[in-house]
């Protein structure tokens, strides 16, 4: 098995297609047709968990969080981020890195803290737009439906809790090939009246060259007609953080001590608390105050969250208790998610979690 093996895995866990923009995901450092010997799991890539993933002879390390962020314009070892490279690149160790694209996922990190919680109900909280993608194209009647289940094994024709989804309309289409052409139907420089099937189909982006792929592949005609638009729609099943509901009403005070006990979080900053009890809750892995407004807009009685300035705690106007827990303590779990996914696709060689402790914020 390759580094690209792997990396196809988790793609079907969580598309990068669908990573923030401002993200640096993917192959990090190494060569994706390199075979693996281990992969190592962990929520950030440090020289220690470079030196872990040496210890147990793993050349893969699989991390939440880029090593690196933004550019590196030298490799000096001046800094942690140099000298994590460097280290993987001695022991010619790859890095890959799912961050937002795991953000986004529905059943990721926001997925994950939800089940901590047991929150049932769930739903993406702010769904992302512009990610379902339109197929239209013709076909001959007698090779529609050969063509429709072509495009379905792709994936294209998914919506929400249905399958095989598309909308046909029969009509007559014509062509003239020139002296260069050479038609499967109809004879070179005479118009062709053809009995056609229009086919559209919609699909997620991160599908669009396989679709494409199927399309030429079954697609009889010599010149194909087809065109690919992107939906305003809202994709349902892809964006930042979740909001579920409790199984029952619980006092504030009672559940934000859960919290702190299910999310192994030594203490928790909170807005003030507005309610006695409460039922419908919100959560967001990581930086979280961009999503304050979506949570209030949504009816969460609570938001979890991370990262939260001063003057965020404002926003919360005695209509919703916004509680922050920690960036490390929001997404902890997230590399047991990780690891757990790919034991069950992989299984001819280990998949180690990281014990390293990479929390870089201290208590007292």
């Amino acid at each position: 098995m390759t580094v690209q093996d792997v990396i196809h895995h988790l793609e079907d866990l969580a598309p990068l297609a669908y990573a923030e923009g401002f993200d640096n995901v993917g192959l990090l450092v190494g060569n994706k047709n390199n075979h693996i010997t281990g992969v190592l799991v962990t929520l950030d890539t440090l020289e220690a968990v470079v030196d872990e993933a040496v210890k147990n002879k793993c050349n893969l390390i699989v991390s939440f969080h880029p090593i690196i962020f933004s550019g590196l314009k030298k490799l000096t070892g001046r800094t942690y981020v140099e000298r994590a490279v460097m280290k993987a690149l001695k022991h010619d160790i790859s890095i890959f890195a799912i961050h937002t694209a795991l953000d986004n996922a529905l059943n990721g990190v926001n997925d994950m803290i939800c089940e901590q919680l047991g929150l049932v109900n769930r739903k993406i909280l702010i769904p992302q737009s512009e990610t379902i993608k339109k197929l239209t194209t013709y076909a001959p009647v007698a090779e529609a439906e050969e063509l429709r289940s072509s495009l379905f094994e792709t994936g294209a024709g998914c919506l929400g809790n249905y399958e095989n989804c598309s909308f046909n309309i029969e009509g007559k289409g014509t062509y003239k090939g020139n002296e260069k052409s050479n038609p499967v139907k109809g004879e070179k420089g005479k118009v062709q009246r053809e009995d056609e099937v229009q086919i559209h189909i919609t699909f997620q982006k991160h599908l669009e060259s396989q679709v494409l792929e199927s399309l030429f592949k079954t697609h009889s005609y010599e010149e194909i007609a087809y065109e690919i638009t992107t939906l305003e729609n809202e994709n349902q099943n892809i964006g930042m953080g979740m909001i579920g509901n409790l199984t029952k009403e619980q006092e504030v005070e009672s559940f934000l001590k859960d919290v702190k006990l299910k999310m192994n979080t030594p203490f928790i900053r909170h807005s003030k608390i507005v309610k006695n009890t409460i039922k419908k809750v919100a959560v967001l892995g990581g930086s979280g105050s961009f999503a304050i407004s979506a949570a209030k807009s949504a009816g969460a009685d609570v938001f979890i969250t991370s990262d939260l300035k001063y003057h965020d705690f404002f926003q919360a106007e005695n209509a919703i208790v916004l509680a922050d827990i920690g960036h490390y303590e929001s997404e902890q779990y997230t590399k047991n998610l990780i690891a757990s996914y790919l034991r069950k696709k992989i299984t001819n060689f280990a998949i180690i979690l990281s014990t390293t402790e990479t929390n870089p914020v201290k208590y007292i």
